[in-house]
């Protein structure tokens, strides 16, 4: 390695001479920063989610009244609303 041609090299760019752009505070050491901000919108979905943390997945009363009913034998399923249900479903997933 040819150490005269580096020194060179480094003249031309003058990368040895590079300034830095803080500030110094009265103790003499340089201070910075970090600012974090966040947007309304972020503010609002941590909202949401965290309330939505809080309700349970499973409504235990619906499924608790369902069991009872089946239980008793007084569940009845009508099979025109479930078939005509069903195919809304899968004409809207299309």
């Amino acid at each position: 390695m040819r150490i005269g041609t580096y020194n060179m090299i480094n003249q031309i760019y003058s990368t040895s001479t590079a300034k830095k752009s803080t500030t110094a505070n009265s103790t003499g050491y340089a201070s910075f920063m970090d600012q974090v901000s966040l947007s309304s919108t972020g503010k609002d979905i941590q909202t949401a989610k965290n309330a939505l943390a809080k309700v349970p997945d499973v409504r235990e009363d619906k499924v608790n009244e369902v069991k009872a009913r089946m239980a008793n034998g007084n569940y009845e399923v009508d099979g025109d609303a479930f078939v005509t249900k069903l195919m809304e479903a899968y004409a809207a997933k299309r």
